[in-house]
């Protein structure tokens, strides 16, 4: 018996219909996030914390997710959640050293989670992406070529492990370090620009 090489589905009418092509799909980490109920929010605190402690830990278990689901990319948007959380808890710190109002804080809080975290990890994540596939794709001898591409949402999983690190550095370690980085010497400026180069 030959396995099916692409999937098909029972539509509703009972005819057998073709899935859009993966390309044309929103990632499915996207697809569930108004699944708040279905979400592993221990799972995820387990990710960002070992993504500062013992990364090879997150990857051991992105490896065991590849040879289980047949996917590099997870798909538990939890860890989005969390980290937009998180944002959300910078911005009302940021809020509070600047006395921001309301909607200022909300403001904040909105371009902290859209332009510096979903923005530029899209965007990140689709330059990656489109490099990956188009300059080193280099398949091995033992799969297809479409085995060997790298998937859209697993570049974007790669900008989300490493916003963290860079969140607990420029939103959080900064901010009781204001006082030193807002100084006008050389110190607090090596302070400021070493914090950013560690992020």
């Amino acid at each position: 018996m030959v396995l099916p090489t692409n999937a098909s589905y029972l539509a509703e009418d009972g005819h057998i219909s073709s899935p859009r092509p993966s390309s044309l799909r929103l990632p499915v980490i996207f697809r569930r996030l108004h699944r708040l109920q279905q979400m592993d929010f221990e799972l995820a605190a387990w990710q960002l914390t070992y993504l500062c402690l013992a990364p090879r830990r997150v990857y051991r278990n992105v490896y065991f997710h590849k040879q289980t689901k047949n996917t590099w990319a997870r798909d538990d948007p939890a860890i989005l959640v969390l980290i937009g959380a998180c944002l959300c808890v910078s911005a009302i710190a940021w809020s509070v050293v600047y006395s921001y109002g309301l909607m200022e804080m909300l403001n904040l809080a909105l371009f902290m989670i859209l332009r510096d975290f979903l923005l530029s990890g899209i965007l990140v994540a689709t330059i990656i992406w489109l490099t990956a596939n188009g300059l080193l794709l280099s398949p091995p001898s033992h799969s297809t070529p479409a085995d060997s591409r790298v998937e859209w949402a697993y570049a974007f999983d790669v900008h989300t492990n490493a916003f963290f690190p860079l969140y607990l550095t420029l939103y959080l370690a900064q901010l009781p370090l204001l006082p030193i980085i807002l100084k006008e010497n050389w110190v607090c400026l090596w302070v400021g620009n070493t914090l950013y180069l560690a992020a």
